[in-house]
């Protein structure tokens, strides 16, 4: 079985984990499909909170970014095969109320071309 040539690369998931940490909504919704969808790692239904296109995906971010507003990805590591990425890191950061955040996680995308058609995170679940 062969997997089909892809545009995207180690390269890209590095460059969208660099936006991230820049906190720069434009930049990183450049990577997205006008038809994008954002599983997040908590939400109502067993896949968390599925935020769909665009401009409901740049608001999910935006409110991670108020919520968490020094939050940084690190310790880091990518790999691609074919349309689909893996990104895994360790998430840090200060919620607005004051508690630290600090978890291992990963996304899963999907691609079309170059541009993401699908994001899926999760988050180790840290018990005190």
């Amino acid at each position: 079985m062969s997997i089909p040539a892809t545009a995207v690369s180690v390269d890209t998931l590095t460059s969208i984990m660099e936006a991230f940490n820049n906190h720069d909504l434009d930049a990183i919704m450049e990577f997205f499909a006008e038809d994008c969808t954002f599983d997040t790692s908590r939400g109502p239904e067993p896949w968390g909170q599925r935020l769909v296109g665009k401009e409901e995906v740049r608001a999910g971010l935006a409110a991670r970014f108020a919520g968490i507003p020094d939050v940084r990805y690190d310790a880091d590591r990518h790999w691609v095969h074919g349309d689909l990425g893996v990104s895994e890191w360790l998430v840090h950061g200060t919620t607005t109320a004051g508690v630290p955040v600090e978890a291992r996680g990963c996304d899963l995308w999907e691609f079309r071309g170059d541009k993401i058609v699908r994001k899926d995170s999760y988050w180790k679940i840290v018990d005190a």
